[in-house]
């Protein structure tokens, strides 16, 4: 599953929920009883909003018994019965075969009834019986029903103005919403399903379709589908509505991309980029497609980005429709990448899943690892290593706050297993993945993905599964770095001194953004992590690993040349400290001797040392200015970023507009020659453009702020539609500019493009872009907008956090949501619940920090404990900081206007 966030400049992500590890009753199943198979009927009525369901179940019993517990919620028992099978009687048909034709009833004409007593708070029902069963196998056939919900998760109602669909979101604990099970990842079974739906709507579910019967009455068809592999109950899926699709082939493997009738024209791309990564994954894992079919599905109503039901992937509609002749390269981007991630999960996660849910890891960091490999090979122009470059720091930050997690953490109840989706699973995984194959070598590592894979197929694993693999593959110490990264949590920092005759010096310690914490001692003991380093200087890298008791790295002098660099590639998962001399050399060498993405990570790490207080915001800035004419769009976007936060966390008013005046003259002359747009522009320098165009815009440059406004006449001048002809990235950042400082006329057109739900792209983009405007008056109006119920659900959470996070507009949001906590928050999923709740970690002040603790100690937020911590502590680590730098900016201000 991959998760989305409100960021325009991120193209793919993840909601940052944060795992709490408090001590709770653990919600597990009583071991003893093992499932086999599942058969599963579901009617659902989707005027009532409400289903029916109609499943047995094969389980074995490993002794005999009179109760059997699975999980349910939500769900209303009709009738539970138990019937004792002959062993003949469990004939499962092969993958894509029919269900297996035996009637439960005719095997056994004495079944026993049983008894249901439901647990709500455990999400368990438990079948008693008056008579033992004894061991072995026993089918269990029940009837229920549900309510098809408006929560985004089980089986719930996906709107549009024109119907609803009925369709459904299992992982993690949701399953048991739709069916009772037994709903942990390694329980697996197999499964035949059938849906009952009205005349003129279809199914689509996890396997290809083998039935399509008239009846049970009028008015309606059964669709049954073959029996799928053995699976996770997380990974079923069944879809109802009108669906259109796009179809396709690869490597002999049907593929189809649907949507709702009126968007079919915008699933193309996903189904060039499916093709594509389809033939590139059989290649790299040497393990076909599992499935008979990929069948990948856009709902109107869908919280997450994407989830990975086998055979099934559903998507957020902008996750997946893009037109192809005309859609901006960031939004293709951002679809080849989400239909990337899901893909790999069919191997990483659906054919090989992980055992519990303490190792999410190993799905979510594998697949966000693996997101952009065939992006890249499909198009390199695009530049999909300078994403990931901007991506680990970002989860380097994450990791490096007080209040933090290891990889692998304890999760036992649905709250703390929703709170594992969070950047360390995606993000901090995906990274030290990355980081152990650019040491290992890309097909060392790959050899190693696939006797992982072949070893442990359609069943369950670990993470000493997998670090053994590459360990047993490679002949090097995988298990000792892997083990070091998942077991402990933070990140490391590493401090180098002068170079010696043939090594330099470095000290590992554990770095933190706060200036209280950093290099304080990890409960009470140094740092034990066990990394590779890369070293680039004048030949090509050189690759050691650090062990807790080195305190140097080999490294012999280059005749005449000073510089060296301890990150090569931007790959490894730490941050750098140098001397100054050092610090000189690889500045003066930046341009012509490293990489966009290694440039990407200086600027890393340099910000991250002036957060920790390790580093002067002034020395920063001279940083920033050395680079100022970088050809890379994604490097001076980093640096943007990096500059927004000095204005948002560090500056006073005052200097804000010293800072803003520094920024016009330095920037100025690059964005002027630049010159104007041209048609065969590369992708990255018409990027470049309009970054370098919304930081002048946000300095107020008047030049800039008068052209903002011209081309955003352009882009509503026909029926508030995007005008094609002008340079994408330019008026983007221009519409940008213009709503910082846009009033009611400009909104209103805002407005009515995220009323069009024509383009889920556009009418996304439009939602956010009413959350940039600074007029108090409309900020009202947007924050009435969210709290109206008139934004769905998946998106107004989005509008809500950018109005958090921005100085201008933090204020009047807190308040609002304060003072309307009841519309607000009946507004919020249990996913996006935490989101906002994290926003509020935007502030920087004693008396807001105390506010937010108090009101959220007493209107609690569902899987939200630890974010709460870590939102108090990023506002106590921004007053710090600005305690610390504001002195250090003023004067660096003061010596800019001599």
């Amino acid at each position: 599953m991959i998760f989305v966030r409100n960021s325009a400049s991120v193209f793919s992500a993840f909601v940052l929920f944060l795992v709490t590890s408090v001590g709770v009753q653990a919600q597990r199943l009583p071991a003893g009883v093992h499932p086999e198979h599942y058969g599963l009927t579901v009617t659902p009525d989707l005027k009532a909003a409400t289903f029916s369901g109609e499943e047995t179940i094969d389980v074995v019993l490993d002794a005999p018994s009179k109760r059997i517990t699975l999980n349910a919620a939500e769900l209303k028992f009709g009738e539970v019965r138990a019937y004792v099978l002959p062993v003949a009687a469990y004939s499962y048909g092969k993958l894509g075969s029919q269900p297996r034709p035996l009637n439960p009833v005719e095997a056994d004409r004495h079944p026993q009834t049983a008894t249901v007593t439901l647990d709500g708070e455990m999400e368990q029902a438990t079948f008693s019986f008056a008579e033992e069963l004894p061991a072995g196998r026993v089918t269990l056939a029940i009837r229920y029903t549900g309510v098809l919900n408006d929560k985004l998760r089980g089986f719930y109602l996906s709107k549009t103005k024109a119907r609803n669909y009925a369709v459904t979101q299992f992982e993690p604990t949701d399953a048991r919403r739709a069916f009772p099970g037994f709903d942990e990842p390694a329980l697996k079974a197999t499964y035949d399903i059938a849906v009952v739906v009205d005349s003129g709507d279809t199914a689509i579910s996890n396997s290809n379709m083998i039935s399509d019967k008239a009846g049970p009455v009028a008015g309606k068809h059964t669709i049954r589908f073959a029996t799928t592999p053995k699976m996770s109950t997380y990974l079923v899926a069944f879809l109802v509505g009108d669906f259109k699709c796009t179809e396709g082939k690869s490597d002999g493997v049907p593929i189809r991309v649907c949507s709702t009738p009126d968007k079919v024209e915008l699933t193309r791309f996903a189904l060039e980029s499916a093709k594509y990564v389809l033939h590139y994954y059989d290649t790299y894992f040497g393990i076909k497609y599992p499935m008979p079919k990929l069948d990948m599905v856009a709902l109107p109503d869908f919280e997450a980005g994407a989830m990975e039901n086998f055979g099934c992937i559903t998507y957020r509609e902008t996750d997946l429709l893009v037109n192809g002749k005309t859609g901006d390269i960031p939004e293709k981007k951002r679809v080849a990448a989400v239909v990337a991630h899901e893909m790999a999960h069919q191997w990483f996660g659906d054919m090989v899943t992980m055992q519990w849910w303490d190792n999410l890891w190993l799905n979510e960091g594998f697949a966000t690892w693996m997101e952009t490999k065939p992006a890249a090979a499909w198009h390199p122009e695009w530049n999909f290593d300078q994403d990931d470059a901007q991506g680990l720091n970002e989860t380097l930050n994450l990791d490096a706050q007080r209040t933090t997690r290891t990889i692998r953490a304890t999760a036992s109840t649905p709250d703390e297993i929703n709170e594992m989706f969070d950047g360390i699973a995606y993000g901090k995984a995906g990274a030290v993945i990355g980081m152990v194959e650019n040491y290992l070598g890309k097909e060392v590592f790959r050899q190693g993905v696939h006797n992982y894979l072949q070893a442990h197929l359609y069943g369950n694993a670990t993470a000493e599964d997998f670090w053994s693999a590459q360990t047993a593959n490679s002949h090097l110490p995988v298990d000792r770095i892997m083990s070091s990264f998942v077991t402990q949590p933070g990140v490391p920092l590493l401090t180098f001194s002068e170079r010696q005759a043939g090594s330099v010096p470095v000290m590992q310690s554990r770095f933190f953004l706060s200036a209280e914490e950093t290099n304080r001692p990890l409960a009470g003991q140094l740092p034990e992590w066990t990394l590779p380093v890369c070293l680039k200087s004048n030949g090509q890298p050189i690759c050691r690993v650090l062990t807790p008791g080195d305190s140097s790295l080999p490294m012999p002098m280059d005749a005449g040349m000073p510089f060296f660099y301890a990150n090569a590639g931007a790959k490894g998962y730490y941050r750098t400290a140098y001397t100054p001399a050092q610090l000189s050399a690889i500045t003066a060498k930046a341009e012509s001797s490293m990489t966009p993405p290694e440039r990407i990570g200086l600027l890393g790490d340099r910000w991250a040392l002036v957060q920790s207080g390790q580093a002067d915001v002034g020395d920063f800035l001279n940083l920033i200015l050395a680079l100022k004419e970088d050809s890379s769009a994604a490097v001076l976007d980093t640096a943007h970023q990096q500059i927004q936060k000095i204005d948002s966390e560090i500056a006073s008013d005052e200097d804000r507009a010293a800072l803003a005046a520094v920024l016009k003259r330095q920037f100025g002359p690059v964005y002027s020659a630049l010159g104007s747009p041209e048609k065969k522009e590369s992708f990255d320098r018409r990027q470049l453009r309009g970054t370098l165009f919304e930081l002048l815009g946000e300095a107020h440059d008047t030049a800039v702020l008068s052209e903002a406004q011209l081309l955003t006449a352009r882009v509503f001048a026909v029926d508030n539609k995007k005008d094609r002809t002008l340079d994408s990235a330019l008026a983007d950042a221009a519409v940008q500019v213009s709503a910082a400082n846009g009033d009611a006329a400009l909104y209103d057109k805002v407005l009515a493009v995220s009323r069009n739900f024509s383009d889920p792209g556009e009418q996304t983009d439009a939602l956010l872009l009413l959350a940039r405007f600074r007029d108090p008056a409309l900020v009202r109006r947007t924050l009435d907008l969210i709290a109206s119920g008139e934004v769905r659900n998946q998106d107004s959470w989005a509008m809500l956090t950018e109005l958090l996070r921005e100085r201008a507009t933090r204020d009047q949001a807190w308040e609002y949501m304060r003072r309307n906590w009841e519309r607000v928050s009946a507004q919020l999923t249990v996913s996006s619940g935490a989101e906002v709740v994290g926003a509020a970690g935007a502030f920087c002040t004693v008396e807001q920090r105390d506010q937010i603790s108090s009101f959220f100690a007493t209107h609690k937020v569902a899987a939200a404990e630890r974010t709460l911590a870590k939102a108090v502590d990023s506002i106590n680590d921004c007053i710090k900081l600005q305690t610390v730098q504001e002195p250090k900016l003023h004067a660096w201000l003061q010596l800019q206007a001599k």
